[in-house]
């Protein structure tokens, strides 16, 4: 075990990386932040906060020398950094399953190897394997392999002629081109897994997006026919084979009653966000102990909750030109509200800048109220 009050290392300054930063604090350990935004979220309530690149040596060795162990904020954070610091100290997750979560070619691969349900696709790496794919694929959606999130780096395609334009309009990067699905909603598990193999899932969330970006999540998850049993037994299958230690977050697509792994995100999610207020232990305090080698807490929910993201888009006016801070008065007054904003400078649309949690026991009058907050801060739709 590594006991406080050791330092961490994290790879991220996010607001991921910013909740880790208070869960550790919380516990008695130091952190340690490397991350280039001298700003960043995290990196402004860290103990250390060094401003370097991830491949910047000098600020390894010092995180190496420094830290008793490392972990990340994001998958985009190189896999090769990763295996780097791994050579010195423990670094959890891995690089090699971060490598799976962030390449999408990886992760489909990694999903057929052990015969796990994933939406059919095609591997894209020129406008031959666009004219050579299933025909069934089409309507499709083409996705960027590489850093593509929040529904960037990808495009609807109705035929193969639209699929080459939008493969040439993401700079002929390697894609997948994934048949599109009639969704009847899609949700997510969380989970932390331990180094002896000792898995705690949290609750199946179901979560509505706009533009590709989180909107709302609902936890317990309103499900139909598929089992919330099924879809955490496939999120600790998915952690099992890749020997994963840390928390993991998997997406799935539910279609027709049929579940289908949409990504993995091997972090924090934006979509367990609620455990922080409706659970014991919130995937942050989790994500600690896993990297320390603590026993897991449990990941029971104590309320029901419904969780809603702010972007950026609530800062400016209709017009779009000017900045305002929103009207946080209307969230304060409503007593089973919690509102977390992520202490970022600068708001631009699509940004996260924070989100809240509305709890209580009952899930609909939880969902009435938070929908309603949602209304009043000025969220439409």
């Amino acid at each position: 075990m590594i006991l406080p009050p050791a330092t961490l290392g994290v790879l991220g300054g996010g607001q991921l990386g910013r909740f880790f930063v208070m869960a550790a604090h919380e516990m008695g350990y130091r952190v340690m932040v490397i991350d280039p935004d001298s700003h960043s979220p995290a990196g402004l309530i860290a103990d250390h906060h060094i401003v370097a690149d991830y491949h910047d040596d000098h600020a390894l060795a010092k995180m190496a020398n420094l830290c008793a162990a490392v972990t990340t904020e994001f998958e985009n954070v190189p896999a090769d950094v990763l295996a780097q610091l791994a050579q010195s100290l423990p670094v959890r997750p891995s690089a090699a399953a971060v490598g799976i979560c962030q390449n999408r070619i990886v992760e489909k691969g990694f999903l057929k190897k052990h015969h796990l349900p994933h939406v059919p696709y095609a591997e894209i790496f020129s406008e031959d394997d666009i004219a050579h794919a299933p025909q069934t694929l089409f309507p499709a959606i083409l996705k960027v392999a590489r850093f593509g999130y929040d529904g960037k780096g990808q495009a609807r395609v109705e035929n193969r002629e639209e699929a080459v334009t939008a493969f040439h309009q993401m700079h002929s990067e390697p894609c997948v081109l994934e048949q599109m699905l009639p969704l009847d909603y899609e949700v997510s598990v969380v989970l932390a897994r331990d180094a002896t193999g000792n898995i705690k899932c949290y609750p199946v969330a179901e979560n509505s997006h706009r533009h590709g970006i989180l909107d709302v999540s609902i936890v317990p998850a309103r499900m139909g026919a598929c089992s919330g049993d099924d879809v955490q037994q496939i999120a600790e299958t998915i952690a099992a084979e890749m020997d994963y230690v840390g928390v993991l977050a998997v997406e799935f697509f539910v279609s027709r009653g049929t579940i289908y792994v949409n990504e993995m995100a091997p972090r924090p999610h934006n979509s367990g966000h609620y455990t922080i207020d409706a659970c014991a232990f919130s995937q942050y305090d989790q994500q600690v102990r896993a990297l320390c080698g603590l026993p897991l807490g449990d990941g029971k929910m104590h309320s029901a909750a419904v969780m809603v993201n702010l972007l950026g888009d609530l800062w400016f006016t209709r017009g779009g030109t000017e900045t305002r801070e929103p009207d946080w008065d209307k969230l304060f007054a409503v007593p089973n509200l919690r509102l977390h904003l992520y202490g970022k400078r600068h708001a631009r649309p699509g940004r996260k800048m924070g989100h809240f949690t509305v709890i209580g026991a009952d899930p609909q009058e939880v969902q009435r109220t938070a929908l309603a907050a949602r209304a009043a801060i000025g969220i439409s739709g």
